[in-house]
This record gives structure tokens, C-alpha cells and sequence, in this order.
């Protein structure tokens, strides 16, 4: 019958381990070539050297880190925030807020994901109020009006799904309910905070589309929603509230961490969770090609264990076509790690289309990370 999943078996040449990130022949460092993200076609090859250890490496292909301490990225709008990457699909950038914002924004090119990084406050919307905090994800339809009102200076990623939306994955076997219940989104309230807010001055609506923005003014607030029903909405969840997929005999690919899709990229959560047990089974992400995505890691906060000298507000670009993994140092622990459990939280970006470095990420960028993976 048409679609039935049919039981197929793998080739195995020379000396090789028959189960992926497990047992490994001593002395191998094991590769990953698949397709399709991680639910492709794969070949896990065992080589005699560690397949990053590069002598010099040259080109645009070549692998980036960007310090977001050293970008300047204040400002009353999301608007004027650089961009650090983006193609058609797709647009990420870095926002620094100290006050309240004395204007609402609007984005006509696509839905707007919110990552807090620093901070903490309120957010004010069509759909009325809703407070965040450090790990929230807060994502907003296309077109809708907002603002800000921190209690905190407050340090965001942005991440724009450039004509497209945001949905939940499908998280197949494991049920809806699994990773964290749709029950756990929060959504704004028609509450005291947001009556307080509504008032009869003037107001201006920086509208971003096609890359300019356009500006309304209305002679009052025009969040004056007094009500509203439908099954549209903002939605918060907090990467706190994420329950990690584990296996305690098998190091689960990143895909099994995704939070959000958009059209041609993926948004995917590391929390922390108990290293695998197993005394076969590898402790760190496994060198490999995965030559459909480009790779973006956002990290937010604690000991990343498959990185060295990276730290929190970094982001690292990996574009697709060279082999990546973990840092020698955290080679070391690839079978034996230190502790028991990983506490690390990150945000990855996996794109199915090529990405530029935009002005902000040439303005922050850590220029010796491709010498990284050499052995120090």
C-alpha cells in the first residue's frame, strides 16, 4: 500500500558501529552525513582524526560567532535594531529596551518571535496585557499592534518569520501533549494593567513592511480593546516549562527539541536535561554535515557543554556544507562528562536557505572563532 513504512536495513562496511552515537570503534570519532535535517537518509562514518580539526580555513563558508555585549541595540523600536541574519524567509536581530516605548510597532512582513533574554515587564497589545521575564517566548501575529513597558532594562531576540507564521511542531508518537501541553501558553488579558493604559493623547504605529516603516498616528491609544474571543492570539511560554525529549542510551538529535516551525526554518529549544547514562552512548552533539540547513544557536544562559570560550548573549552561525561538532575540550567528556546533567539553555535557528551576516552581526563579530575546533 501507498505510504506504509516499510522495514529497510543499512549497509555496514569495514570496521563501524551498526547503531548511530553508540559504541564506537575505540580511537574513532564518529561523522554524521544525512539529508533532510536529522529524518533523511544518514551515513555515520568512524574516522581516525576528529573530523573539525582543521589546519586553516579560508572562504565565506567559513563558520561564525557573534558577541551581542558588543553590539549597540537600544532604541524606542524593534524597528531600528540591527540585523544580524537573515534571507527571504527569515530575519534575526538584537534588541536592547530601557523605557517604555512611546509608540506602538507593527510588522506587516510576517509574525514576530520574541526571546527574552534580559529583563522583565509588560507587554501591551490588541489583545490586551501580558507580563515577561528572563526564557520567555512570546510570539505575535503578523500585523499586530504592540509595545513595551519594561521594569527592567531589557535585552530581546527577535526572530521574524519574514511572510510566514508560527506553529507547533508535530510531535508524532510522542502525542501533543509531550514536550509541553498547549495548556502551558499564556495568552494576553483584558485585565486592570490594560484599562489603566487607555487613554485620549495622541498615538503613533511604526508599521515595518518590505524593510520601511511607516508611521499612523491616531488622537488616542488605539488599544482600546474593551473584549475579544476567537482562537488568534499572542502566546508566552517560558523555556523553563520545557519537559526535554531524553534517552538514557542514546544522545536524541536536535530536531526532538523543536518548539516553533515557520515556512523553510525551524526554532528549537536546549534545556537542561540528565546526560545519557549509558556508558556506549555519546554525552555530546555528534560531528556532522547537515547540508539542507543552516545552523543558528542563541545562547541564554548556564555551562554549554559542547562549546569553548562561548558564553551567554553569543550566537554562533554554522552554514551548511561543512562538517561541525563539538569543541575539543568538550571531546574529553564525550563518553564520561563531569556531571550528571546538562544546564544549559539556548535557542537554535535551523533555515533551509542560505543566510547573510547582516550589519549587526559584521558590527559584533568574534573574528578567530574558526580556529576554535584546533587543538589548543
Amino acid at each position: 500500500m501507498a505510504g506504509r513504512d516499510w522495514i529497510t536495513f543499512s549497509r555496514v562496511e569495514g570496521e563501524a558501529s551498526r547503531q548511530a552515537h553508540a559504541d564506537l570503534p575505540d580511537g574513532t570519532f564518529e561523522r554524521e552525513i544525512g539529508q533532510e535535517g536529522f529524518f533523511g537518509p544518514a551515513a555515520h562514518l568512524h574516522h581516525r582524526h576528529p573530523p573539525t580539526a582543521w589546519s586553516e580555513f579560508t572562504g565565506p563558508l567559513r563558520p561564525h560567532a557573534f558577541d551581542l555585549g558588543a553590539l549597540r541595540a537600544g532604541g524606542d523600536l524593534p524597528w531600528r535594531a540591527p540585523v544580524l541574519l537573515r534571507n527571504a524567509s527569515v530575519a534575526i536581530s538584537f534588541w536592547g529596551i530601557e523605557r517604555e516605548m512611546t509608540s506602538l510597532a507593527r510588522n506587516a512582513d510576517g509574525d514576530q518571535l520574541f526571546f527574552v533574554h534580559e529583563g522583565e515587564g509588560a507587554l501591551f497589545c490588541d489583545w490586551g496585557h501580558l507580563s515577561y521575564r528572563p526564557g520567555d517566548y512570546i510570539v505575535m501575529p503578523r500585523g499586530a499592534m504592540w509595545r513595551l513597558s519594561p521594569s527592567v532594562p531589557s535585552r530581546l531576540l527577535l526572530i521574524e518569520a519574514t511572510g510566514s507564521h508560527f506553529r507547533l511542531p508535530d510531535k508524532g508518537i510522542l502525542g501533543r501533549h509531550a514536550i509541553f501541553d498547549p495548556a502551558m501558553l499564556d495568552v494576553p488579558a483584558i485585565n486592570a494593567a490594560f484599562k489603566a493604559q487607555q487613554d485620549e493623547r495622541p498615538w503613533q504605529v511604526a508599521i515595518k513592511r518590505g524593510g520601511a516603516v511607516s508611521t499612523v498616528t491616531y488622537p488616542f491609544n488605539p488599544l482600546d480593546a474593551i473584549g475579544w474571543h476567537g482562537d488568534l492570539s499572542p502566546v508566552r511560554i517560558n523555556v523553563r516549562d520545557i519537559r526535554p525529549i531524553m534517552s538514557h542510551r542514546y544522545h536524541v538529535p536536535p530536531s526532538a527539541h523543536s518548539t516553533f516551525i515557520a515556512d523553510r526554518f525551524v526554532v528549537c529549544s536546549f534545556v537542561p536535561r540528565p546526560f545519557e547514562s549509558d556508558p556506549g552512548a555519546l554525552k555530546v552533539p555528534f560531528f556532522h554535515n547537515n547540508d539542507d540547513f543552516d545552523e543558528v544557536l542563541f545562547y541564554h544562559a548556564g555551562d554549554f557543554f559542547s562549546r569553548d570560550n562561548i558564553k551567554a548573549g553569543m550566537i554562533t552561525y554554522h552554514p551548511c556544507g561543512f562538517t561541525h561538532g563539538p569543541h575539543p575540550k568538550a571531546l574529553e567528556n564525550a563518553f564520561k562528562p563531569r556531571k550528571d546533567a546538562t544546564d544549559e539553555y539556548a535557542v537554535m535557528i535551523d533555515t533551509r536557505d542560505a543566510l547573510e551576516v547582516g550589519e549587526g552581526g559584521r558590527a559584533c563579530e568574534v573574528d578567530d572563532y574558526v580556529n576554535s575546533w584546533k587543538a589548543r
